[in-house]
C-alpha cells in the first residue's frame, strides 16, 4: 500500500508498508531536493503483535454491534412502553393505549355519540387460511398468525425482513357465504360453510405493490380497495359473546344514523391492537362494520 504525504520542510514523498510472511515491515522515504532516496526508520512487526491487534479490532467491532443490537432493541421495545394514544371522547377511551407502531390510514369522516365513521385508506396484506370453529380459536389463530409471522420477517423470495404493523383484525362472513373485502392489519374471514377462518397481516407501506413473494404456498398477498366503516372501541380482553353484544349495539344505532347504512352483506370486524402482556384497562379493541353512503 502506498500513502502520499505532503511536508514542505521535510520534503516527504511517500509511505511504503511491504508486508511478508510472519512480519509486517513499515518504512519510511522522503526525497531531497537532489532526488536523494534515504531509509530514515524501519520497524518489524511481529506475527504475535499482528495477532493481537487483529483481536482489539475484532473487539472493537464486535462492541460496536452490540450496541447497535441493543439501541435496536431498545427502540423496539419502547414501542411497546411508550405506546401512543387514539383521540378519545370517554375516560374509557382515554385509558386505552396502542402500540408506536404503523397502521392502516384513515380519515374521521364524522363523530357520533357511540361510534365514528373512518375513510380507510387502500393497503396490501398477506392473508392465510385457518382452522377453527370462532374467530378467537386459540390453535387454530396461532397456526395462521405463525405462518404469517414467518412470511413477514424472511421467509419470502427475497428474504426480507418486514415491520410489524397493527391493529390484528378479525372477521368472518355472514351465514349466507356473502364474501367481505377486507379492511384490517390482520384479518380472519370465515369460509362459507367451513369450520375455517382467514388471517391477514397489513404490510408496511412503503412496499406498496413490490411486496416479496412468499415461500409458503399457503400465505397470499391482495390489494384492499378504499371504504367507509363504523367504528366503536372498548377496553378489555375479546371473547365471542363480548363481540356478539357489542355489534348488535352498533347495527342498533346505525339504524338511526341519518347518513350511512351498514352495507348489504357486511360482517362484523374486530381489531385489537395490544401486545398480550397489555394490561386490559389498557387495551384498545374495534367492532367495525362497513357503510355506505344513503343518497349513493
Amino acid at each position: 500500500m502506498l500513502i502520499s504525504l505532503c511536508n514542505p520542510s521535510l520534503s516527504l514523498q511517500s509511505v511504503s508498508i511491504h508486508g511478508k510472511p510472519n512480519k509486517t515491515i513499515i518504512s519510511i522515504t522522503n526525497s531531497a531536493s537532489s532526488g536523494d532516496r534515504i531509509s530514515t526508520r524501519r520497524r518489524t512487526m511481529s506475527a504475535f503483535e499482528a495477532r493481537i491487534s487483529l483481536i482489539f479490532a475484532l473487539t472493537s467491532q464486535s462492541t460496536s454491534l452490540s450496541q447497535r443490537l441493543v439501541a435496536d432493541l431498545a427502540n423496539e421495545t419502547a414501542k411497546y412502553l411508550f405506546p401512543k394514544r387514539f383521540e378519545s371522547r370517554t375516560l374509557e377511551e382515554a385509558l386505552m393505549t396502542v402500540p408506536d407502531l404503523e397502521t392502516i390510514k384513515f380519515k374521521v369522516l364524522s363523530r357520533r355519540d357511540r361510534y365514528e365513521i373512518r375513510e380507510i385508506e387502500p393497503y396490501f396484506v398477506a392473508e392465510a387460511t385457518m382452522p377453527g370453529k370462532n374467530g378467537f380459536d386459540f390453535s387454530g389463530a396461532s397456526q395462521s398468525f405463525n405462518v404469517l409471522a414467518e412470511y413477514l420477517f424472511g421467509k419470502n423470495t427475497t428474504k426480507e425482513k418486514m415491520e410489524m404493523t397493527t391493529p390484528v383484525f378479525t372477521s368472518k362472513n355472514q351465514s349466507d357465504g356473502v364474501k367481505m373485502d377486507m379492511t384490517t392489519p390482520v384479518l380472519t374471514t370465515k369460509t362459507a360453510d367451513q369450520d375455517k377462518w382467514k388471517m391477514s397481516f397489513v404490510m408496511p407501506s412503503k412496499y406498496g405493490s413490490k411486496l416479496p413473494l412468499p415461500k409458503d404456498s399457503s400465505v397470499t398477498i391482495k390489494e384492499v380497495a378504499r371504504k367507509i366503516v363504523a367504528v366503536v372501541s372498548f377496553s378489555g380482553f375479546v371473547n365471542d359473546e363480548e363481540v356478539k353484544r357489542r355489534e348488535l349495539k352498533l347495527r342498533e344505532a346505525l339504524k338511526n344514523d341519518g347518513e350511512f347504512k351498514i352495507k348489504e352483506g357486511t360482517s362484523i370486524e374486530i381489531a385489537q391492537y395490544n401486545p398480550p402482556f397489555a394490561l386490559p384497562f389498557q387495551r384498545r379493541n374495534e367492532v367495525a362494520l362497513e357503510v355506505e353512503w344513503k343518497n349513493q
